[in-house]
């Protein structure tokens, strides 16, 4: 199973907003995808440690990841990069279970520049920690004006963007998958010696 990481703790956001319309797009291609709500998580966030180390409150989140087909991480610009509340979720990933070769697809939210820069920030950590980075990623312009209050998307542009990637990402996760170049083919190698 595939997950969206919905990169915000604010209530209400925009960014849950997309992640909920693009979980919709993977079931209209017949395929499950789950989504990791960090305003959910928020509260287990300091219940124990980080930078690898898991807290029990955090383990089922982390587990996530680690048992992840591939993750989509949309993110919305805040002060010219990521939302520290995602880079804390990420700095309590394990290493390297959470991100080697871990196929990962971004899409970021913002104004002028789309999320540009965060998903550019977060491109940076996950290629450092040898993640495969799917290379169609969607930028939404002014998304507070690209949904309607129903959290649907207006934008023909937009919705033909996310819905190539949706597919692309698809066809991405399977042929690593059938190649046995993902983690999770890796770990099962790795564990039977």
């Amino acid at each position: 199973m595939k997950h969206i990481i919905a990169g915000t703790d604010r209530p209400g956001s925009n960014t849950l907003k997309i992640a909920k319309y693009v979980q919709s797009l993977y079931k209209g291609l017949g395929e499950e995808v789950e989504i990791i709500d960090l305003h959910e998580m928020k509260a287990h966030f300091h219940a124990g440690l980080q930078y690898g180390n898991q807290s029990a409150e955090m383990k089922p989140y982390l587990d996530k990841v680690v048992g992840s087909d591939g993750l989509i991480v949309i993110c919305p610009e805040y002060n010219g990069s990521m939302p520290g509340v995602l880079k804390y979720f990420i700095d309590h990933m394990k290493f390297p279970e959470s991100f080697e070769f871990r196929p990962v697809s971004f899409i970021g939210l913002g104004g002028l520049f789309g999320g540009l820069r965060p998903v550019e920030h977060l491109q940076q950590v996950f290629g450092y920690r040898n993640a495969f980075i799917y290379p169609e990623r969607v930028f939404i312009m002014n998304v507070h004006r690209t949904l309607s209050p129903e959290g649907q998307v207006q934008d023909e542009l937009v919705d033909k963007l996310l819905k190539q990637q949706a597919a692309g990402f698809q066809k991405f996760t399977k042929a690593l998958s059938a190649a046995n170049l993902d983690a999770n083919a890796i770990i099962a190698k790795k564990m039977q010696g």
